[in-house]
């Protein structure tokens, strides 16, 4: 035997022994083997991508898609007016003229109030200073402030008195007097007044047809979260948000009201203090003309 040949034969016999088989001489049946690892991964490629799709359909929770369908563009105090409901818009539409109600009555009432002191102190001041009610009837008379008012009835009083005046006392006409002046008194307080109980109702008032918008958007809001079967705050938000917009307003109309109430109602308290003075100093010109009403004046001492 030649020593390739003997080669041969032992790397055949070792071949056989180790068991290995060459690739062409393997059977046919073992290839359907030999692929089923390959095939595995993508049967099982579907179990793996089932849980990233999971999240999407948790129950309660709609679909991210979705939400921004039931919010609000605008969420400003104008566009949660515009998507309030309608009982919400009339009673935000109600405070809102409260409000403008409040303003008004506060300008106007300050001039008025501003104007009617200075005229009762110039007054005041006219009255203290005459010796006599026909002096101030003759410095005042021809004004038609109130001061003028106060001097012309005390001597209308005392002109339908005077026939009297020699034969009584005049206690009477200093009681007739100062009633007529009272009532002067009370009339321009009353005048001065006229006004301010508008603004006592509306700062008592709007805080509560504030909190029944509120109520009444707060039940609306509810009842979307049950129609829409969703607890998604991004939701419930803006509805809530429009219904607390009424409570504000209401606390927007109360407050000033009520400031501008208690001012007036001080103000007010100064003016008719400055119209007492005004009648006590006619009160003290009635009393003195009384006095001196059968003393000789100082001109007919003269002559005699």
């Amino acid at each position: 035997m030649s020593r390739n040949a003997l080669l041969a034969a032992l790397a055949a016999s070792f071949i056989l022994s180790a068991g290995i088989v060459p690739a062409q001489a393997q059977p046919a049946t073992s290839a359907p083997a030999a692929q089923a690892p390959v095939q595995a991964p993508a049967a099982e490629a579907p179990v793996d991508q089932a849980p990233a799709s999971a999240p999407a359909t948790v129950a309660g929770e709609e679909p991210p898609s979705a939400i921004p369908l039931t919010l609000p563009h605008d969420l400003s105090p104008w566009g949660m007016f515009m998507a309030a409901d309608i009982v919400v818009k009339a009673v935000m539409v109600g405070l809102a003229f409260a409000s403008l109600v409040t303003w008004t009555v506060w300008l106007a009432k300050s001039l008025e109030v501003f104007g009617g002191k200075l005229r009762a102190r110039r007054a005041a001041n006219a009255i203290g200073n005459a010796a006599t009610l026909i002096e101030a009837v003759r410095v005042l008379g021809h004004s038609n402030g109130l001061g003028a008012l106060l001097v012309r009835a005390a001597e209308e009083e005392r002109a339908l008195s005077v026939g009297a005046l020699d034969h009584v006392p005049g206690d009477g006409l200093k009681e007739r007097v100062t009633s007529r002046l009272s009532r002067i008194e009370a009339a321009a307080a009353r005048r001065m007044s006229r006004g301010t109980g508008v603004l006592a109702t509306i700062g008592s008032t709007a805080p509560f047809v504030g909190l029944f918008g509120t109520v009444w958007g707060v039940m609306n809001a509810f009842i979307g979260i049950s129609q829409a079967q969703t607890t998604n705050l991004a939701v419930v938000a803006p509805g809530i948000a429009e219904a607390l917009l009424a409570t504000a307003m209401g606390l927007v109309a109360a407050i000033p009201a009520v400031v501008i109430y208690n001012v007036f109602a001080r103000s007010i308290a100064g003016y008719r203090q400055i119209i007492a003075d005004a009648s006590a100093g006619v009160e003290r010109l009635v009393s003195r003309d009384l006095d001196f009403r059968n003393v000789p004046s100082a001109a007919a001492l003269a002559a005699e």
